[in-house]
């Protein structure tokens, strides 16, 4: 099953070095030569025949009410690591907005289906443990391009591995954690198909999407506010999040 898609990346690596566009040095950036083929292969292969299309197929056939029930529950189930991240940053009142959005949620809102917590003024706080590092003082570390995932840096593929690996295996079994996963990759892909267009206009779509999301990183890292606020124009800032 997997063995096209090996192929296909090993094809794009050996060919695709020896004629790299490489921008100016950048030293969040050492991997270049390494990140730009796995990104191709992550937009050209991945997303072009495999995610985008399921995306386009879950959204034709399914209803928005669905769709909006299993955002609810599945970002309730991972509530619980939102609230520890919390806790390990020392946020006292997102551990406890968390804490309560999950206990309402799980019992009024249906096992999660319905967001009760978020009409009665508790609104979501995503805290990840890639965040929790920055916040004791870790630095981003290199950046990577990972296959089939996207843009991360060493710091937060580190926290990507605590959040849905180590705590969801807590209270949830191997498939579970996956279909959470596959879930949100799909939905979010759905979210971002307004957003393609800039993408596809920029004259990098790689440094594009490296700036977008570090601009991302430090927005998340600083609650909203950065000291430095750099937002591209007219621009989600959820976009790249499971390209």
């Amino acid at each position: 099953m997997f063995k096209p898609f090996l192929a296909a990346f090993a094809a794009v690596v050996i060919c695709g070095c020896s004629s790299i566009p490489i921008e100016k040095q950048d030293d969040r950036d050492p991997l270049q030569t390494l990140n730009r083929p796995i990104y191709d292969f992550n937009m050209d292969v991945i997303d072009s025949y495999i995610l985008r299309p399921v995306t386009v197929g879950y959204v034709a056939i399914t209803p928005q009410p669905v769709r909006t029930g299993l955002v609810n529950f599945t970002t309730n189930l991972t509530t619980p690591t939102d609230a520890i991240n919390a806790a390990l940053q020392g946020k006292p009142e997102s551990l406890g907005i968390n804490t309560a959005r999950f206990l309402i949620n799980s019992t009024v809102g249906v096992l999660g289906l319905f967001d009760v917590a978020s009409s009665l003024g508790l609104k979501h706080h995503d805290e990840d443990f890639g965040q929790t590092l920055g916040v004791w003082g870790v630095g981003d570390g290199a950046y990577l391009m990972l296959p089939g995932m996207g843009p991360s840096t060493l710091r937060n593929l580190t926290g990507d591995v605590v959040d849905n690996v180590v705590l969801p295996e807590i209270a949830l079994t191997t498939p579970q954690t996956i279909a959470v996963f596959a879930f949100k990759a799909i939905e979010t892909r759905a979210q971002l198909m307004a957003q393609e267009k800039l993408l596809h206009e920029s004259l990098d779509p790689y440094i594009f999407v490296k700036d977008v999301y570090f601009q991302r990183q430090l927005y998340e890292l600083y609650d909203g506010n950065p000291p430095i606020k750099e937002e591209p124009e007219d621009f989600d800032e959820d976009f790249l999040e499971n390209l």
